[in-house]
């Protein structure tokens, strides 16, 4: 029982480095799995990166695109 607990206490900071990534639109398995090679650094890391969001605001329309929703107001 004791060794299910120190498994369970281990996993913590990959778990939180996976939850973080896929809440800034990354990849959870990837930092997960990352987290195991250098678990505080990766952590960090992330905490240092951008969001992903993939939201529309955050870039900007080609011109061809930006031409035709003018011809269609």
């Amino acid at each position: 029982m004791p060794e299910i607990l120190l498994i369970c206490v281990l996993l913590i900071p990959q778990t939180v480095a996976g939850v973080l990534a896929f809440s800034m639109g990354r990849s959870f398995w990837f930092w997960f799995f990352i987290s195991f090679l250098i678990p505080i650094i990766s952590l960090i890391v992330l905490l240092f990166m951008d969001d992903k969001g993939g939201t529309a605001t955050s870039y900007e329309l080609a011109d061809h695109v930006r031409e035709r929703e003018k011809e269609t107001l």
